[in-house]
């Protein structure tokens, strides 16, 4: 795609739809736009089974009577369906109760700086070049050990979309931005019993993949690892989390500090601003602008700006997340979290994955969790998990059909450590992280 010609292109359209919006009879409006393309490929023993070229698009507008709110969405960016999708939500707004909390961010907390983060780089990737990346990934994958003994496949996926969004005070921004990945998931099988696992690489720039050889060993490596899983029975254990798997731990805590969880009352950590979350050592940041990042922008869904932001510091919570509504709701002021959050960072310390099984010296690593046993409301967590029991800092077989529980506020202050072993491959960047205790239940 021509990247500038389209987004000034998209601009005009966003412009359109707000001039549009204010002839109706709306008092503010905002709108989105986004057009994406990309290709999809997929492997299984050996074979192509899917090569898919996607392509779609979508409009959405937000439109103000005073303080009454609607909303519309279309796919059609013709001039009659832009028409249509106002009026539409102009006829919503019209009939809409009001709710004093509605409204536009306040203006001084636009974006008015954009800086290029460095976030599109198209891949120019055949289709059949696609398929020997996929092909190379399994092959590999499925050659790694002899109780490799099925597949569910491999897939390379390239997109590459432009983002342009607006509102009536003034505020107009497009930017581009492309996603890479490579996966590939593989089952073994011993003694009659077959686990299976994945892997995966994801970049913004396809140069910084991991190599399809390497997915494909990974996913295999961890195949084979988990063959010969048993249970154990019930006790009390230390429990050390993964990397990749210790971002839902981050999850959870974000959600209870996000504004809709807060004003709605349904958050274990109500009225925890200015408290002691975590232990002393544990800082949580964000860092939105960092160059060709997962989780990188100039601003959030509202077109606040977003910012270098402490979240946690020395284990007391300094922010919750909010939008410009909760804001309102609980009378604060945005923090740029209309959407989430931006890469996310939790301080590392000294120790590598290693060293932490050592400092862990006999409980549970959790590699997979099954389920959604988190109460947002009183903390509560069970899980249903899998893994490696370790004994004397040393794993010494893989565990499953076990379930791991406690309280997140608990959980949270009793994290003993968190590696540096670092996963970048998602908008939540954290190492291991190492829980005193917890339940584990089992035969």
């Amino acid at each position: 795609m021509q990247t500038q010609q389209e987004i000034t292109r998209l601009q005009t359209t966003i412009h359109e739809l707000l001039l549009e919006a204010k002839n109706q009879g709306a008092s503010a409006a905002d709108a989105g736009l986004s057009i994406d393309n990309g290709l999809s490929v997929n492997v299984r023993l050996g074979d192509v089974e899917t090569i898919e070229h996607h392509c779609s698009q979508g409009l959405g507008i937000t439109v103000y009577f005073g303080q009454k709110k609607g909303s519309a969405n279309s796919t059609d960016l013709s001039e009659k369906s832009i028409k249509e999708t106002v009026t539409a939500a102009c006829s919503i707004a019209r009939y809409a109760s009001d709710d004093p909390y509605a409204g536009l961010p306040d203006p001084d907390r636009l974006a008015s700086e954009f800086k290029d983060l460095e976030l599109y780089h198209p891949w120019d990737l055949s289709p059949n070049d696609a398929i020997n990346l996929a092909l190379s990934c399994e092959d590999t994958a499925r050659q790694y050990h002899p109780d490799i003994s099925n597949s569910e496949g491999a897939s390379v996926d390239t997109y590459q979309g432009i983002r342009v969004f607006g509102n009536s005070l003034g505020f107009l921004h497009g930017y581009a931005s492309t996603r890479h990945s490579i996966s590939c998931s593989v089952l073994g099988e011993r003694d009659g019993n077959m686990e299976r696992d994945y892997w995966y690489s994801v970049a913004r720039n396809h140069k910084n993949l991991e190599s399809p050889e390497l997915v494909g060993k990974k996913a295999a490596e961890r195949t084979v690892l988990r063959l010969g899983a048993r249970s154990l029975t019930t006790r009390k254990a230390p429990v050390l989390y993964s990397a990749e798997v210790a971002s839902g731990l981050i999850s959870s805590f974000l959600g209870a500090i996000s504004g809709g969880s807060l004003y709605r009352k349904s958050s274990f950590l109500l009225d925890s601003l200015g408290t002691k979350v975590f232990p002393d050592f544990i800082n949580i940041y964000e860092q939105p602008h960092l160059l060709g990042a997962l989780g990188s922008a100039c601003y959030d869904a509202e077109g606040v700006t977003t910012k270098a932001n402490k979240i946690v510091t020395d284990g007391i919570l300094d922010s919750y997340l909010l939008s410009s509504y909760s804001a309102r709701k609980l009378d604060m002021q945005s923090t740029g979290h209309a959407g989430g959050v931006h890469n996310l960072c939790i301080s590392a310390g000294e120790q590598d994955f290693q060293q932490l099984l050592k400092q862990m010296d006999t409980g549970l690593l959790v590699t997979e969790l099954m389920g959604q046993g988190v109460n947002p409301v009183t903390g509560d967590y069970s899980r249903g998990a899998s893994g490696f029991w370790v004994e004397q800092g040393e794993i010494q077989y893989p565990v499953q059909e076990i379930t791991i529980a406690g309280n997140l506020k608990d959980m949270f202050q009793h994290i003993l450590a968190v590696g540096n072993d670092i996963d970048y491959r998602g908008n939540i960047r954290t190492g291991s992280i190492l829980i005193e205790e917890m339940a584990i239940a089992g035969e």
